[in-house]
């Protein structure tokens, strides 16, 4: 049984798998053994995710800065995510399991994006929870193709430029097919965004664990989801709670108060006792 019509379970979860370099390093391990730890999490994560009622999973595999690192930890990367592919593609169809991918193609192996597109394409029929990884992703230059491409059209004739607004952006972004993220968590102790999701995470509730990402798993899942269903979410509106009431004897006080204050005899309140 899942917890698809729990209102306060998020419909989509956006994670920041930060910590396997920690975690092998502390077991005097090769941060690629830390990185391929860190892939085993996915799938029990993904299989509770689906049970909790979660429709988007987004994972932050590999940032577009992370190319920076030493070339045989990016080789180690790239060979990580094309096994992978490979090997849990048929249990993604299986599990109904529908896969996409967010990021640039520039730059990414061949046979990387093989794989990738082989896996979308695999289960483009699948109805479930939908598993994103960013693979190749910087929110910024996200956010630029889309101007770009709104600007390109709008050179072309085929919009106006004073329509553009914020909807139209947003169905511009890689992400234009999937519900907001309701809930970012970061792993590892980091609190920061790190070019990941900026527009969509404007809502978002923000949670960070000191756990090391190949050490979170469905417990701890459940534990944000829990501050999750806490947290009272207004988006910008007054609560329901602390709306203000228009009988309330505060009101009365407050207005009492500023006719004293201006020389007018006080007013009666609407409870019936002097302001």
């Amino acid at each position: 049984m899942t917890d698809a019509a729990d209102a306060r379970v998020p419909r989509h979860v956006a994670i920041i798998m930060d910590g396997n370099g920690r975690w092998a390093k502390a077991r005097g391990l090769p941060r690629a053994a830390g990185h391929q730890a860190g892939a085993r999490c996915v799938k029990p994560i993904l299989e509770h995710a689906a049970r909790r009622g979660i429709e988007a999973l987004t994972l932050y595999s590999f940032s577009s800065e992370n190319w920076r690192r030493p070339a045989d930890e990016v080789d180690a990367l790239m060979s990580l995510a094309h096994a992978k592919l490979i090997e849990e593609r048929d249990a993604l169809v299986q599990s109904n399991v529908r896969f996409r991918r967010i990021g640039r193609r520039d730059g990414l192996p061949a046979r990387v994006l093989e794989q990738l597109d082989a896996t979308e394409a695999a289960t483009s029929h699948c109805t479930g929870i939908a598993l994103v990884l960013a693979l190749n992703y910087g929110s910024r230059a996200e956010i630029a193709d889309a101007a770009r491409r709104l600007a390109g059209r709008a050179a072309a004739g085929e919009i106006r430029a004073e329509d553009i607004d914020e909807s139209m952006l947003g169905s511009e972004l890689d992400t234009a097919a999937l519900p907001e993220p309701d809930l970012l968590i970061r792993t590892a102790g980091q609190m920061r965004l790190s070019n990941y999701l900026l527009w969509q995470l404007s809502y978002a509730e923000l949670m960070f664990t000191d756990v090391l990402w190949p050490d979170f798993g469905p417990a701890e899942l459940d534990s944000a989801i829990a501050e999750f269903a806490a947290r009272e979410r207004n988006f910008g509106a007054v609560p329901a709670t602390q709306a203000p009431n228009p009988d309330d004897s505060r009101l009365d006080r407050a207005a009492g108060n500023l006719d004293s204050a201006c020389g007018t005899p006080a007013r009666k309140s609407t409870s019936g006792a002097l302001s």
